[in-house]
């Protein structure tokens, strides 16, 4: 959780804004893979303070719900004791699937910054457009790809290691089997 206040320097332009705050995603990210979660981060600005940030933690908090980006809109809503998070931009290092766009809808999110596409349930740009949806009262502008080919990297990188861990622990179990209690 964050202790101390961070602001963004003054003088960088919106880009240079944009990648000063995906670095920060990014860090969450990594922290995310360190305890075995899968690499996504999110953070929350408002005008150039960092208001909250989340990791993602449904492993290790038994809950479906607890991605990155829940986790900053819960602590966002707490600090600006508002569940509405008018004016503020949330940065995520992997494009929000349908729960966590419908909740940034819902939060009166205006900007979502995201770093890798997610072609299989990315709800921005990818599979679905909620994000910014005529159907719905609230649409968030959306940019996509910054830091991208970090962040896809370290998604990547993750997955290879978990199937490779996977195919390692298969090995040693037809090398091998456990007896059945019931076995002679």
């Amino acid at each position: 959780m964050m202790t101390e206040s961070v602001f963004c320097p003054e003088d960088l332009s919106q880009d240079e804004q944009d990648l000063f705050w995906m670095q920060r995603a990014y860090q969450l990210a990594q922290q995310s893979e360190l305890q075995g979660e899968v690499p996504v981060g999110a953070v929350i600005v408002k005008g150039d303070e960092l208001i909250a940030e989340g990791w993602n933690r449904p492993i290790q908090n038994h809950d479906p719900t607890a991605h990155a980006e829940i986790m900053a809109l819960q602590a966002a809503g707490k600090r600006l004791e508002n569940y509405r998070l008018i004016d503020t931009t949330l940065y995520v290092t992997l494009e929000p699937c349908p729960m966590c766009a419908a909740a940034m809808v819902h939060a009166r999110v205006a900007r979502v910054v995201y770093a890798a596409d997610d072609l299989k349930t990315g709800a921005a740009t990818s599979a679905f457009q909620l994000l910014n949806s005529p159907q719905l009262n609230h649409q968030v502008n959306i940019v996509a790809g910054v830091m991208a080919s970090e962040c896809s990297q370290l998604l990547s990188d993750f997955f290879k290691m978990r199937r490779d861990s996977k195919k390692r622990e298969k090995i040693l179990r037809q090398k091998n089997p456990q007896k059945n209690v019931g076995d002679a």
